[in-house]
């Protein structure tokens, strides 16, 4: 008796979803692991759930060593294809976003202990070149804002010459005006 044939299409109930995240995620790793073992290969997986959630499995020390390894191929191995796109999804160019939410479970689970000196160095470096990269970021919209505000005083002060030269101008005609009024009194 076999198995029903699935539609790869988007599982719309979202308990069922889950379940079969869970038990496809769970097939994918076992298939990594015996691969790694029957063919004495280094293997590595990185899953992200639709709520972020981060799995991996890595049959070498570190997942780090083995990303690193890619890169050097890819690296070594330029033949014209686009690596640009590749390096994004290697994990080395993370968003902001991914980055946080690989290192905060990284670091809120209790495989900490577990993670090696490469893997929190790696981390450090994203979070370093990340945090230069939000700073770079505001120093720019600072500046901007700034720019921005000097063009309103600038503006402004043209505005408020204007206006002393119209009010300094309303008050020459009240002077004239008494003036011709007091003559016109005298006579």
């Amino acid at each position: 008796m076999g198995r029903k044939k699935l539609e790869m299409k988007r599982i719309e109930e979202n308990s069922a979803r889950m379940v079969c995240f869970s038990k496809r995620r769970n097939g994918l790793i076992k298939k990594a692991k015996e691969l790694s073992a029957l063919c004495d290969v280094d293997v590595a997986a990185v899953i992200f759930s639709n709520r972020g959630k981060l799995y991996q499995y890595c049959s070498a020390d570190s997942m780090a060593q083995v990303l690193q390894e890619y890169q050097s191929r890819v690296e070594s191995d330029k033949d014209g294809c686009d690596t640009e796109g590749l390096y994004s999804k290697n994990g080395d160019y993370l968003t902001y976003g991914e980055l946080l939410k690989t290192v905060g479970s990284e670091l809120k689970e209790p495989r900490v202990e577990q993670l090696s000196v490469a893997d929190l160095g790696l981390m450090q470096k994203q979070l370093e070149t990340a945090l230069m990269e939000i700073r770079s970021t505001k120093t720019k919209m600072m500046t901007d804002a700034q720019s921005s505000l000097q063009e309103k005083e600038k503006i402004l002060e043209e505005e408020k010459k204007h206006l002393n030269e119209i009010v300094e101008d309303n008050n020459c005609a009240k002077k004239k005006k008494v003036v011709v009024d007091l003559n016109i009194a005298t006579e």
